[in-house]
């Protein structure tokens, strides 16, 4: 069955960066556009960037622009998320995604 398996949460400071990883089992991954996506309580889940198949084309949620970044490492079935400036706002648990299925998550914490 499909497995996505969300990494890379972490508490983090203002300004700070994270890279969170997904990886994908039970489907064909390097055949398959995948997305990030965020949710916080009591807010429904926030679409964040998109990437193709081979990883060639990227779209990024324009107010992330310059901050996230998604890359695929399709020999390694991972999928990724840079995050960089990180702002308290970008609280939340993250996400990834690939035609219906969603991993359980990863953590996400701005504070100082």
């Amino acid at each position: 069955q499909v497995q996505l398996v969300e990494s890379g949460g972490d508490l983090v400071q203002p300004g700070g960066s994270l890279r969170l990883s997904c990886v994908g089992s039970g489907f064909a991954f390097r055949s398959s556009g995948m997305r990030w996506y965020r949710q916080t309580p009591g807010k429904e889940r926030e679409w964040i960037a998109t990437i193709t198949d081979d990883g060639e084309i990227t779209n990024v949620k324009p107010s992330l622009v310059g901050r996230f970044k998604i890359s695929k490492d399709n020999s390694r079935n991972t999928l990724f998320l840079a995050m960089s400036n990180l702002k308290p706002e970008d609280t939340a648990v993250y996400y990834c995604n690939t035609e219906t299925y969603f991993g359980k998550g990863t953590l996400v914490i701005v504070s100082s």
